[in-house]
Formats: C-alpha cells, sequence, structure tokens
C-alpha cells in the first residue's frame, strides 16, 4: 500500500474535523504521560517515551522514536493510520484494533514504519 495518498490531505481537508488544525506536541512525551488529539490528527516532533501514550481521534504521525503506546482513530475512525520514524512501540492500535510489541515482527523494530487497518486486521509496514 502506497502511503503517499494518506499522507497529502490536511485534516482541515477532509471536512470531518471543522476546520481544527492538528495537535502539535513539540516536547518528549514522557513516561506516564499521555497527550489526546480531540477530533484531529496528533504530530509529536520528539520522542515518545515507553510508558508514555499518544491517542489522536485521526492519524498520529511521530518524527522520532515510538516507544510507548500509540492509539489512532480513537473515537472508531477507521481510516486513521500510525506513522513513525524510529518503530519500537509497546502498543499500537486503530479504532480499537491493537497489537503488543510481542507481535509485532522483529524486522520492523527500529524501521520508519506506517499502521493502518484493512480488512479488520492491523498491518504494519517499513516505509523505506
Amino acid at each position: 500500500a502506497a502511503p503517499a495518498p494518506a499522507v497529502a490531505p490536511p485534516p482541515a481537508a477532509s471536512g470531518g474535523t471543522g476546520g481544527q488544525p492538528g495537535r502539535i506536541q513539540a516536547a518528549p512525551v514522557r513516561s506516564g504521560q499521555q497527550v489526546y488529539a480531540d477530533n484531529r490528527d496528533l504530530t509529536v516532533l520528539t520522542s515518545v517515551g515507553a510508558g508514555a501514550e499518544v491517542i489522536a481521534d485521526g492519524s498520529v504521525h511521530i518524527y522520532g522514536p515510538l516507544r510507548g503506546r500509540a492509539l489512532a482513530g480513537a473515537q472508531g475512525n477507521e481510516q486513521a493510520r500510525i506513522f513513525c520514524r524510529e518503530f519500537h512501540a509497546e502498543l499500537v492500535a486503530i479504532a480499537g484494533h491493537y497489537r503488543v510489541l510481542e507481535d509485532i515482527p522483529a524486522e520492523l523494530r527500529g524501521k520508519a514504519v506506517q499502521v493502518w487497518l484493512e480488512d479488520q486486521q492491523l498491518r504494519i509496514a517499513a516505509l523505506d
């Protein structure tokens, strides 16, 4: 699956966000912290530490290591995706479908990946 079309439209263009821009998290998300983007995408410019949680009703974009948990489509949006530059997630979930670290193929760890839902199955693939 080509990741480019899923990245191209900004959240405001989808019509479902009411023109609300995505939430930007510039500081690292540390263990025990939770960051939630209500009715929009979440972009984390740095890292998501082990024991930290990032949640969005839209998609989640992480431009650093993901060591904690990332949940996209929190209100049931099955079109939501998770993109991250360095994948070490404890758990990833889209619209309630989840995978834990033990169920993630070892060859994807540390890679840039995208996570999406296809036919009610969570898919994870390298971006390169």
